[in-house]
């Protein structure tokens, strides 16, 4: 009786669903691939809309999967070369350079985000002409704020 009368006050609450997530254990490790990749493009989107980095930044760690941040990244880096103004640059960079500086990406994430973006960036190049010097700048952007090492930024493609 007490475990039904547990359920149905987690299902009446607001958000139910993601509190029942909780307490059965199906968070982070457990969520399909699939699933992490729309919640991070979500993360991106609503954070391009709001700006607050703070919440985009308690928004990842709720997902709880350290070890798909490099989705994030690559996602990310994808929207800055897809977007047609600054303010998407600017944005994505100051948003990287928190969720580094606070320690929420490591930089084996980063480092493995940049990688994909490297290895895709001739499919992309075909969607969006001048993809490879807008990469060249925000890598070059983000080499100078501190958020990826040399190495990484002596490995971006070029034309």
């Amino acid at each position: 009786r007490a475990a039904l009368d547990r359920a149905t006050v987690l299902l009446s609450m607001t958000k139910g669903g993601k509190r029942i997530d909780n307490v059965w254990g199906s968070r982070g490790g457990q969520q399909s691939v699939k699933h992490l990749a729309k919640e991070i493009d979500m993360l991106l989107r609503e954070y391009l809309l709001s700006g607050d980095v703070l919440e985009a930044e308690r928004c990842l760690q709720e997902l709880e999967v350290p070890h798909f941040h490099h989705e994030l990244v690559y996602e990310a880096v994808v929207m800055v070369l897809e977007s047609t103004g600054e303010k998407t640059f600017k944005m994505i960079l100051d948003l990287l350079t928190s969720l580094w500086k606070s320690s929420v990406i490591t930089m084996d994430q980063m480092k493995r985000g940049y990688e994909r973006v490297y290895c895709e960036i001739p499919d992309i190049n075909l969607d969006v002409p001048h993809s490879y010097s807008v990469l060249e700048r925000f890598v070059e952007e983000c080499f100078q704020a501190g958020i990826i090492s040399k190495p990484l930024r002596d490995l971006c493609p070029s034309r």
